[in-house]
Parts: structure tokens; sequence; C-alpha cells
């Protein structure tokens, strides 16, 4: 997760658009140079799985630093030998990070892929990440491979993990293509000392009856602006509530198609806006950022468990996080954002080493547990999840000790993937970044609609609407 975030959700941007995806350059790693005419992976095929052992050098892709985080944190006899260097045992480690912005990472990764077979033995693709918007571009293809029969994972070890993010890297044929350390159910996280002041309480069960559903919300956003606050940084700060709760799919039958729920988040957003109870900035921007430090005045954002290490600036003097001021609350619609997959790529000469990455990271239940004590994560194990839930010494120190995971855990449920689509990344960027010009009054709704579609076609040209 990271999830970053991240391209996704937004990953995103998810950080440029993590959570979604850091960027930047290191003199230990090669950042590639995609180009936007770059093929897809999903363009040309290989006949069948093909996993070996004996390699020398693990290759890794990865959009930011989160992944490599968790590794050199919990995976057992990881050496760190350089910022994007390491070493398991014989083998040497080597991490390629390309940020998310710009479909950079998948260009560049696709490349790579089509490249697999002619690469020298040093330079083969072992594994790489993919996100929830374009999970499925590498899932349907034979650029990944089976966890389960060509890896050789265990079913037993995978069955702990939480069925929506096996769910999201399955092929048509039910093969497991991929696996998660993380789930990402997200809520409401709001600021206590706000809620006290224009509300009287920061208990969250009680601040979630006044924010039980949008109408409710829109209510507290008309308290809050009286005072003095926003109710969100930013209209995009709501967008993923409502686009996980769509009905249909962004694209049917070669059409671009907006559903209702995000006409809905139109319709509110723009009221907001011109309430000035909102604003529009950016996700990740400076000014969305404002909001995480005590001189703000954001009531709250949206986001799930990687959001509060990753986001908030809970590191920094001044910030609302470090001196625990945040607490959190289901919101008035259950939904997830983002999560990183883990792929093993077909052609590896590394497949062991794989195999037991995947394991240790996104089944093993005591590392699990650590990843959540020590990152804040929300761990892709219900065992594990469900005893830290009801531990009562668990506690988030940016929630001002609140124990976040019950209501993690009761949000997961409801997590519904039937209708993701391999366009999803590219039309939700594309739609806000369109709508953007509607709620700020530089363009009316149809023409800011127009412009979506045109932008959306220029990157998809199969597309009709």
């Amino acid at each position: 997760m990271r999830k970053k975030v991240l391209s996704v959700l937004l990953c995103t941007a998810m950080a440029a658009t993590m959570l979604t995806g850091c960027g930047g350059s290191s003199d230990d790693t090669k950042k590639d140079n995609a180009t936007s005419g770059a093929s897809s992976a999903t363009s040309e095929k290989k006949s069948k799985a093909s996993v070996s052992d004996g390699g020398k050098v693990l290759n890794i892709r990865v959009w930011n630093d989160e992944f490599k985080s968790r590794i050199e944190s919990h995976y057992p006899g990881y050496k760190k030998t350089g910022k994007w260097k390491g070493k398991i045992g014989d083998v040497q480690v080597k991490w390629t990070m390309v940020a998310n912005e710009g479909n950079a990472y998948q260009d560049a990764l696709d490349q790579a892929l089509m490249a697999q077979n002619d690469a020298k033995a040093d330079d083969k693709v072992d594994m790489f990440l993919v996100e929830a918007d374009y999970a499925l571009k590498y899932v349907n293809s034979d650029y990944t491979v089976d966890v389960v029969n060509d890896l050789g994972v265990s079913e037993d070890a995978l069955s702990n993990q939480y069925k929506y993010t096996q769910d999201i890297v399955k092929d048509s044929s039910g093969a497991l293509k991929g696996s998660s350390w993380q789930a990402c159910p997200a809520g409401m996280i709001y600021r206590r000392d706000i809620a006290k002041k224009v509300f009287g309480t920061d208990d969250p069960e009680k601040i979630q009856e006044l924010f039980s559903d949008w109408d409710a919300f829109k209510e507290g956003a008309a308290k809050l602006k009286e005072k003095g606050y926003l109710a969100t940084a930013s209209v995009n700060d709501a967008y993923r509530v409502f686009s996980n709760n769509v009905t249909s799919k962004w694209v049917e039958d070669g059409k671009i198609n907006i559903d209702e729920n995000i006409k809905t988040w139109v319709d509110m957003s723009k009221e907001m806006v011109d309430n000035k109870e909102t604003a529009t900035y950016d996700l990740w921007s400076s000014d969305w950022s404002k909001g995480f430090m005590k001189s703000g005045n954001v009531f709250a954002y949206f986001g799930p468990a990687w959001f509060f290490n990753f986001s908030m600036n809970a590191d920094k003097k001044g910030s609302v996080g470090k001196d625990g001021g945040w607490a959190l609350c289901k919101g008035p619609q259950s939904f997830y954002w983002g999560g990183t997959w883990i792929c093993g790529a077909n052609g590896t000469d590394n497949s062991s080493l794989v195999k037991d990455i995947i394991e240790k990271m996104t089944t093993d239940e005591d590392i699990m547990k650590d990843i959540v004590k020590k990152d804040n994560d929300f761990a892709n194990n219900k065992a594990a999840m469900d005893e830290m839930s009801k531990d009562k010494k668990f506690k988030n120190s940016i929630l001002g000790g609140q124990n976040p995971l019950p209501i993690f855990c009761d949000g997961i449920e409801s997590i519904d993937l039937s209708n993701l689509s391999s366009y999803d990344q590219g039309c939700n960027e594309e739609f806000q970044k369109a709508m953007k010009d509607y709620f700020d009054g530089n363009a009316d709704y149809d023409t800011a609609l127009d412009q979506f579609y045109q932008n959306v076609q220029t990157k998809y040209p199969e597309l009709t609407h």
C-alpha cells in the first residue's frame, strides 16, 4: 500500500499520487525513460509460464519505496547494501523505481516485460507491483504467473487473506496472479479539537451518528463552515468513497460510462465548493496538505490505514497527528482505497525466492502483526486483524490512542470489486481533472465532460462515448 495509492489509487497519481507514487532520483536506482507510445504488455503474450532458479540478481519493479521499506524491516535475512540495493543470501536485490505519475511506471514495466525473453539473466524482471486500478491489465496477461500452481505458494497459507484482495488478482480462469500484505478498508479521519468546538464531542461513535450518510455530512459541513472550518481539504477527498460504491463499470462494451454515484459526487462537490465548505486542491498538493497541520482549518480527510503514516505529516512538528489529534469513524459510506499486490514475473530465474517473499510477507501471521504494530498498516490476514482489533493494549498514537482496527474490520466486509475495470486509473484521474474547471467556475458541466471524454479517448483510442 501503499499504499500509496498508490498511480492508483491513486496510487494515483497515488502517492505522487500514494500513496501513490514517490518520485525522485537516486545514484542507486536506474529510472527508465518510458515513452508515451510504449506498447502495452498485454498486446504481446508468451505461450506459457516459465520459472526457474539460479538467478544471481533479484529484480523488483516498484513506483515508490513502500514495499522496499516493508522488506527491509520485516523480511528475514534481508541486508540493505544501498538505497536501492540489497542482498538475500547470495542473491543481489536490485530495486527499480519509476514514479506512477503520467502512467510512467506502467510504460516502463511494459517495456521490460516485453523484453523479458531476450534479457540477460541479471536483467530479468523477477517481481513487480500493481495497484487495483490497473491490476487486471497484468493479471489477464501471460506476463504474470500463477502464485499457487507456478510458484508453489500454499493454498493453506493464503486461506487467511481477505477474499477481495484475492478476487482483484484472479484471471478469467480463476488463477491467482498476485498477493498482497495489506488490505485497505478506509474511513473518515477527523480532528478531535474541531469536533469538540463544533459538535461538542470528539467521541467516534457520536461523530459517526452526525456523519452517518451524505445528507448528514452536508449538514455537518454547513455547521463547520459557520465556525470557520472546511469539511474537507478538497472535493477529491471524498471521491474514492463515491467511486468505490458504483453499480456499473467505467467502461461498458467499449463505451465510456459515468455511473450515477459519480454524478452524485459531482453535484455534492459543486454545491460544497460554491458554499465554501471545501476546496478543489489536487491530492498530495501543498495546499491540500495544509490541513494536516494545527494551523490548518480542515475537519476531515478520508483514508485507509496507510494514510496515517504516509500522508498526514505525523512526524512533523506542529502537525495534528504528531500529538495524536485525529480520530477515526466509518463516515457516510464504507469504502477502500488502494492496495499493492506482488506479482511474480513470467521468466523469473529466482522463483523460489519470489515464492518465499510472497509467503512470508503476505501470509505469515507474525510478520503481519509486526507490520501493523510498526507501520500502522492494516494487514491482509483475518486471524491477525480479528485478534488485534480486540486487543485493548493496541493503540494508534496518531489517533490519540484509538484502536482503528474494529472500524476497519467492520468496513472490509462490504468491499465490492465487481465493477472494477482495467481503465479505472485513467478514467478516475481524468474525470477529477476535468471536473475541477467546473467546480472552480471556469467551465460549465457539459464543457468539462467533453474535455474528460477527449482526454480519455486520447489515452484509450479504442473507447467510444
